[in-house]
């Protein structure tokens, strides 16, 4: 009578084991939608990045434009772009990711003349007006070059 007293515990957990595996949802395989799309631009070395909707607000992606206005260093307004836009790559060079369409940014070089403030004073860049990624540059980045996949 005591071997049976011995086993009861383990039978109790077995069968709860068992009960509680028994209460969940069976695994269901879904289709999501990729985060992000990644394609070449013909005759181009860049690409075009298409993100989703759901990767858009995970990201929190922001916007701005490429602008002119008047800097310290000059009499006559610059092009200028926030300096959280510039992202710089291995080899040192600057880039913004421009937003040609919905959720779609293609990496675009541009050449920093300085700094001022919160903004970087372009000697090259994208044509007044364009807008460019501000928040979410980086994540753009590592979407494009699959930096941490």
């Amino acid at each position: 009578m005591r071997k049976h007293m011995n086993c009861l515990p383990v039978v109790a957990l077995v069968t709860a084991g068992l009960l509680l595996a028994a209460c969940q949802k069976p695994h269901v395989t879904q289709h999501a939608e990729p985060p992000a799309e990644v394609k070449k631009i013909e005759l181009s070395e860049l690409s075009r990045v298409t993100l989703s909707e759901k990767a858009m607000q995970r990201i929190d992606v922001k916007t701005d434009l490429v602008r002119e206005q008047q800097v310290s260093r000059s009499a006559a307004p610059r092009k200028v772009v926030p300096y959280c836009s510039v992202i710089y790559d291995p080899q040192g060079q600057t880039w913004v990711y421009t937003n040609p369409q919905p959720r779609t940014f293609v990496r675009h070089k541009i050449n920093v003349d300085y700094i001022e403030g919160n903004f970087a004073v372009l000697k090259d860049g994208p044509p007044t007006d364009t807008v460019i990624a501000s928040v979410g540059v980086a994540e753009l980045y590592g979407t494009e070059f699959k930096v941490g996949h």
